[in-house]
């Protein structure tokens, strides 16, 4: 597992508080948006504080695994919708990139809000859960929160969170995403984790989290029973 460090290309720059001291660094974000209006909108709010500073943007997963290691942002504010195809691309990107990199703080920014998503983008490593009506104050308090190490959600996603810790998913059990079906097929011809994350160019870590996501909507325990049990549903 890689760690993020601050690029050396470009020193972080310092402000001065009020009694004369020096403020904390700035802080480096990478916005990671299919649309480029959003990405221009956030870019033109979060660059208006002198703590906050965009240092890249990605449009695709693929695009943000290519950028991220050269800029080393400290914040990433991903949008789980990232393509057409899928509404919680997202969460496989942030999977991804928890692996991959430890010192990375994950802020979801989202339309989407629903029980059980916000508790699969916690478990995908995101340290907060902000929908996108949510006001520039508390957009940028979240962003300072998770640069600190903390957790940030404002008060509807936690709301959700409680709710989804508490209620198991209704009629949702057995609804696998894109890309579990994907895994599934690979999962059917007896590939290991390696190798499905190899043809899906994932990690192997990336593989098993979907794999673990799979055996549990279909309540199995083992991967043949997973199979099994999704050629009787018809899933495969």
């Amino acid at each position: 597992m890689a760690t993020l460090t601050p690029p050396t290309t470009v020193p972080r720059s310092t402000s001065t508080d009020p009694a004369g001291g020096t403020a904390s660094a700035t802080v480096d974000i990478m916005l990671v948006d299919d649309h480029a209006i959003v990405r221009q909108g956030l870019r033109s709010i979060l660059e208006r504080e002198s703590d906050l500073r965009v240092v890249a943007e990605a449009s695709t997963a693929a695009e943000a695994l290519a950028v991220i290691g050269r800029v080393c942002p400290q914040i990433v504010l991903l949008d789980l919708k990232l393509s057409t195809s899928s509404d919680t691309e997202g969460l496989d990107l942030c999977a991804e990139l928890s692996e991959r990199f430890s010192g990375l703080g994950i802020l979801v920014l989202t339309t989407f809000l629903d029980d059980q998503l916000v508790l699969r983008a916690v478990r995908a490593g995101a340290r907060g859960y902000v929908v996108k009506d949510v006001d520039t104050s508390g957009l940028i308090r979240a962003i300072r929160d998770v640069a600190r190490g903390e957790s940030a959600f404002d008060a509807r996603s936690a709301a959700a969170m409680v709710r989804g810790l508490n209620t198991p998913p209704v009629g949702e059990e057995k609804k696998l995403t894109p890309r579990e079906g994907e895994v599934l097929e690979l999962l059917a011809r007896g590939l290991s984790n390696r190798e499905i994350g190899a043809r899906l160019y994932v990690s192997e870590t990336t593989a098993k989290f979907h794999v673990g996501n799979i055996l549990r909507k279909l309540d199995v325990s083992r991967r043949a029973e997973a199979v099994y049990e999704a050629s009787k549903l018809g899933v495969i």
